[in-house]
């Protein structure tokens, strides 16, 4: 956990982050660089949960949110002819941008509530749409529409937002398992995420990165004896 994930819970706004960094972001420009700059910290701030495990050059918040959104656009044809693709593509993309400023505090971190961290997430998407977004002419995504769209993820209501969830749960196992192929740890901790999975057709690809972490460790098993 980062050294903002330690502050007394009330004391936690975006400025408490945004002043810890080398240079100043601008805030209410016409431009969308400000914006762009602050992404960069996605691509930098690592995933804790392979850090507890000792994994210190795992992947970044970004790259799992890209794949995600790979993912998303190879939804099975049962799935994707129900679904708004491009928008669950767009879910993916944005649902984990709070972790900019808020850094990526897991379900074992218990120094901040899950409710403490939703506040967080909340407060750092309104500073992007309201500080950052505002006054940026509008393209294809305004900033009121990333900020609708991480609500969107976030009440879990839409069958694109339950399946940008299932998703973020898959993306996870599949990290898992190459994870224990290269570096030979059990990592079976988060293995538990595949019964949170709701739609039958991320199931299904669950069960078959699942069956493959078996062969793998049965293998391992069978090569040592």
């Amino acid at each position: 956990m980062g050294s903002n994930g330690t502050l007394p819970q009330s004391s936690w706004t975006p400025q408490t982050v945004l002043s810890t960094l080398p240079s100043p972001i601008e805030e209410s420009s016409s431009s969308p660089i400000p914006f762009f700059h602050l992404l960069e910290r996605l691509k930098t701030t690592k995933r804790e949960g392979w850090r507890r495990f000792g994994l210190y050059s795992a992947e970044s918040i970004a790259d799992h949110m890209y794949r995600m959104a790979i993912i998303t656009m190879l939804a099975p044809p049962s799935l994707a002819s129900r679904l708004n693709i491009p928008h669950c593509t767009k879910m993916a993309l944005i649902h984990d941008m709070a972790e900019s400023l808020v850094g990526d505090i897991t379900p074992v971190d218990t120094l901040v509530p899950k409710a403490e961290k939703a506040r967080r997430e909340a407060a750092t998407m309104d500073y992007i749409e309201q500080s950052l977004l505002k006054h940026v002419p509008g393209g294809a995504l305004s900033g009121s529409e990333i900020r609708r769209v991480f609500q969107e993820y976030e009440d879990n209501e839409t069958l694109e937002a339950k399946f940008v969830h299932d998703v973020d749960k898959f993306e996870l196992l599949l990290q898992m398992v190459e994870y224990e192929r290269a570096h030979g740890k059990d990592l079976s901790e988060f293995s538990h995420v595949a019964s949170r999975i709701q739609l039958p057709e991320v199931k299904e690809w669950a069960a078959a990165v699942l069956k493959e972490r078996e062969e793998f460790w049965k293998s391992k098993t069978n090569s040592s004896s």
